[in-house]
């Protein structure tokens, strides 16, 4: 396992950081920030003692502590027994174990996939209609009328004269 490197960093829970945290190895934080935690392509464990009110990308976050703000992992998140975790969770992997405490969305995302040459097509064929849903949804509060925005009578008889 990579969890005990010799490259991480310590930060002991006397330790109070405000402003932003970043850095290029993998970090155990027991102490209080405050701010931003950057540390793309490495890892931040949050100990039992670590309070952090930030919103943090790396890599993979595991949390034994407490967090106030959004989590953005490339790889994983653990959310240990102890945890408490008041924010958003952007990740390809989740894990919370049992007497965890988690308040917030999950957002499991897709690897990057590089080969997109085939169901571009698809894609293409599909992306006006999701534009449209969108744009409709943002401008049906307004009364602009037109017969091509919103889910009014003007879409649905289009759709039938097609027929």
């Amino acid at each position: 396992m990579e969890n005990f490197r010799a490259d991480v960093a310590h930060i002991g829970k006397s330790v109070v950081i405000k402003g932003e945290l970043s850095g290029s190895e993998d970090l155990y934080l027991d102490g209080e920030v405050e701010g931003n935690i950057e540390l793309r392509g490495h890892s931040l464990i949050v100990g039992p003692n670590g309070r952090v009110r930030a919103n943090v990308h790396a890599k993979d976050v595991v949390v034994h502590g407490k967090v106030d703000g959004n989590i953005q992992a490339k790889e994983k998140v653990e959310l240990k027994k102890s945890a408490v975790l008041n924010g958003d969770i952007f990740t390809q992997r989740i894990m919370i174990e049992d007497g965890a405490f988690f308040k917030g969305a999950i957002d499991i995302q897709k690897p990057d996939v590089k080969p997109e040459t085939k169901p571009a097509a698809g894609a293409a064929a599909s992306t006006p209609s999701s534009g449209t849903a969108s744009s409709t949804s943002s401008t049906s509060g307004s009364s602009t009328g037109g017969g091509t925005t919103g889910f009014g009578g003007g879409s649905q008889s289009s759709l039938l004269d097609r027929k």
